[in-house]
């Protein structure tokens, strides 16, 4: 793991080509309803990671997994989770696949609803010739990245036929570098009490 230098810049074309997807396949079982739909100031927790993403230059957006009308109902195209019910690390290489092999993808929990297109912009920067680029605040959050699939998704979908489900871990294998970004913009929200923070 590299610690990469800097942190986001301003808003703008980062000149790379790159695709987005949310992922919104949790049982949100904490929340007690779908986090996804879940708004925060008005806007559903879904939908504003879906804009940082489009706002930093991600092209398409996708929303991966959870519930489709509701999910389409909001603007967001809609991709089946291959792996329902197996955590992110499936709903990563469902990202994958959906993407295609010689994509960059920024794949960004929906309970993250203070991202801003900065740190995604970062995050694309700061990718390099590095296989995965993840946002480090307090420390690092896998469920904030950018992968290059070609480089990734043999190794996660390895990790994932063995048992594996939790992200970090299948990050093993990978050439992973941390980027710096304003803590702020990665706050989790799994709970109702989260909200008001």
């Amino acid at each position: 793991m590299t610690p990469a230098p800097g942190g986001p810049g301003p808003p703008g074309d980062t000149g790379v080509a790159f695709a987005g997807a949310v992922l919104t396949g949790g049982r949100s079982s904490r929340m007690g309803r779908d986090k996804a739909t879940v708004p925060v100031e008005g806007v559903p927790m879904a939908a504003r990671v879906a804009e940082a993403l489009r706002l930093a230059g991600a092209e398409p957006v996708l929303a991966v997994g959870g519930d489709r009308p509701a999910l389409e109902a909001l603007g967001l195209t809609w991709v089946a989770d291959r792996h329902p019910g197996e955590g992110p690390l499936g709903g990563i290489l469902s990202a994958f696949a959906a993407v295609g092999p010689d994509a960059l993808v920024a794949i960004v929990a929906t309970d993250l609803p203070d991202l801003d297109a900065s740190v995604v912009q970062a995050l694309v920067a700061g990718l390099g010739a590095h296989d995965v680029a993840v946002a480090g605040g307090e420390q690092p959050e896998p469920l904030c990245g950018v992968w290059r699939v070609s480089a990734c998704a043999a190794a996660a979908t390895a990790a994932f036929a063995q048992g594996e489900r939790a992200v970090h871990r299948a990050m093993a294998a990978l050439d992973r570098v941390v980027v710096p970004v304003p803590v702020q913009h990665l706050r989790n929200v799994n709970h109702p009490d989260d909200l008001g923070r």
